[in-house]
């Protein structure tokens, strides 16, 4: 290493302050602080993994059935342009200030502390139930091989290998989701080239071609309205890819990995489901019964019955182990963004001090053990009252997600605001969001939408009150954290001029120089299978 690049280090250390992570002298980190553990590759797969999931192998089917095959890919399309702006705007404010937290931090930051608490707690509350419902989910998924052990024994297995994962060092959870991320990838790529072989016939089948696209009522045989459906659809499958905000603030060199994961985010994730879409729109008529029961039954998922027009007669065993993979690898990610949510409510003084208290390893143990604990008890919820109580805990976080993303732009455009009102150039920020501000304006449109269409259904002849609350009772306790705050602490909204744009920021060196990461990827010393190995992640990922 280069005296330059020493320097350059050094540097970035002393230059993140507190919510985030400093170094001492001998390059050690504090243990009273987290670890950046999070190399390149791995913010890369959490970024790209982290929306690939059941929505798309089970839930894609019932969105070519509501809106048809040209109507999933102008929602996902769409959806997916979206995304890409939240991430964008993110990524900006990420990389200039990488800490944990990040989104519910800047909110509070630069908008309003009453909207940083609640993002942060509606966001914790998102992902610690949704634990429970990987739990849950995992002991389906279970009983589909083996249906003489109780399903609780395979929820409560799954919930001791998250606590492992997760008490250890951050890099376990890195690895974990980039082998994961990996496989699910490996997944998609061989589903579009069998869906492509199926469709052309090279398998020895039916040549299909586009017909599917042509059948009755024609690509958009529902119109506006099946379209909208399946924009709702995708907004909820794209939900998590705010993930890399969360681990900015564990990242070895956030500078450098965050902007490569929001500029590959768009074409790789859309370019993922954009071709899964296609090919089941290409291969099963959206009129197919079986695209509706493929969301619960993974005998009948879209991937399982592409795969056996190909000749898998063992495509449901197939599907099922990579969803319940999936699963482990969403509880997992569940149980690490609730964590580092918490141990943030907590240095902003929301909750005891002592959830922020890291072990050993830079791990904030009390705030992981606190976050699977509650995910535990909703998982038992699931037994109370043919799982009503359940229900309504994953219905109250339902809109976690979008409303994140909409507080993620509303915070962009006073982040850019504050740096203008105090005179900071652009080129002070490590990474410039491009398309400001109607990225932001179209992120707040489009999501607004969403969250308060999404319930459409409920307002159609006969009403029941009971419906319309649930559908929108994640907004109504957005609503009640917000103004609960504010009516009990009764902040100040920030104004531009007393934003604080140095704590916790990272510094831009005025040479330009970057400093790489030591990832065992640049091992030139590396075997050749390893080096071959790398490249193919490279390609893929």
């Amino acid at each position: 290493m280069s005296l330059n690049e020493k320097v350059l280090k050094q540097d970035l250390a002393t230059s993140i302050d507190t919510g985030s992570i400093a170094e001492t002298e001998d390059g050690q980190t504090p243990r009273n602080q987290l670890q950046r553990g999070l190399k390149a590759r791995h913010i890369q797969m959490i970024a790209l993994g982290g929306t690939i999931g059941t929505g798309l192998f089970m839930s894609s089917g019932k969105a070519i059935s509501n809106g048809g095959p040209g109507g999933a890919l102008v929602g996902y399309g769409i959806v997916g342009i979206l995304v890409y702006f939240v991430m964008m705007s993110l990524g900006e404010m990420a990389t200039y200030m990488p800490v944990h937290g990040s989104f519910g931090h800047f909110a509070g930051r630069f908008v309003d502390p009453s909207l940083g608490f609640m993002v942060s707690v509606l966001y914790w509350c998102n992902w610690a139930v949704g634990v429970a419902v990987e739990l849950t989910g995992v002991a389906m998924i279970m009983e589909y091989w083996i249906t003489s052990v109780n399903s609780v024994v395979w929820s409560i297995i799954c919930l001791v290998i998250l606590v492992i994962i997760n008490v250890f060092a951050v890099k376990g959870y890195g690895e974990i989701e980039y082998w994961v991320s990996f496989i699910k990838i490996l997944t998609i790529v061989a589903f579009v080239i069998i869906g492509i072989c199926v469709d052309t016939g090279a398998l020895g089948g039916d040549h299909i071609g586009v017909r599917n696209f042509h059948l009755d009522g024609g690509a958009f045989p529902n119109g506006f309205l099946g379209v909208f459906n399946v924009f709702i659809t995708a907004a909820f499958s794209y939900n998590g890819v705010e993930m890399v905000g969360i681990s900015a603030g564990e990242s070895q060199n956030p500078h450098k990995t965050i902007p490569a994961a929001v500029k590959q985010v768009f074409v790789r994730i859309v370019l993922f489901y954009i071709l899964s879409m296609l090919m089941i729109g290409l291969c099963i008529p959206y009129n197919d019964p079986n695209l509706l029961d493929g969301a619960s039954n993974v005998a009948v998922s879209p991937f399982t019955l592409v795969f056996r027009l190909a000749g898998a007669q063992s495509a449901a065993d197939i599907i099922n182990a990579i969803i319940l993979v999936t699963m482990i690898s969403a509880g997992n990610s569940g149980v690490y963004s609730s964590s580092r949510t918490l141990m943030r409510l907590s240095e902003d003084g929301y909750v005891p001090k002592f959830f922020s208290r890291v072990n050993r390893f830079g791990v904030p143990i009390y705030a992981v053990l606190t976050s699977c604990f509650v995910g535990c008890l909703a998982f038992l919820t699931s037994f109370i009252g043919s799982g009503v109580v359940f229900t309504w805990l994953t219905r109250l976080t339902s809109l976690a997600g979008l409303i994140t993303w909409i507080s993620i732009s509303i915070t962009h455009i006073r982040f850019r605001m504050g740096l203008a009102a105090q005179g900071r150039a652009l080129s002070t920020l490590p990474y410039v969001a491009p398309l400001y501000p109607y990225a932001d304006l179209f992120v707040i449109v489009i999501g607004s939408i969403v969250v308060f269409g999404q319930g459409y259904a409920t307002f159609i002849a006969p009403i029941k009150g009971a419906e319309v609350v649930g559908s929108y009772i994640g907004l109504i306790l957005a609503v009640v954290l917000y103004v609960g705050h504010k009516v009990i602490r009764r902040p100040a909204f920030i104004k531009a001029e007393d934003m604080d744009f140095e704590t916790g920021t990272l510094k831009v060196p005025a040479n330009g120089l970057q400093v790489d990461d030591d990832d065992d990827a640049s091992d030139l010393n590396a075997p050749l299978w390893k080096r071959w190995f790398n490249k193919l992640v490279a390609i893929l990922a």
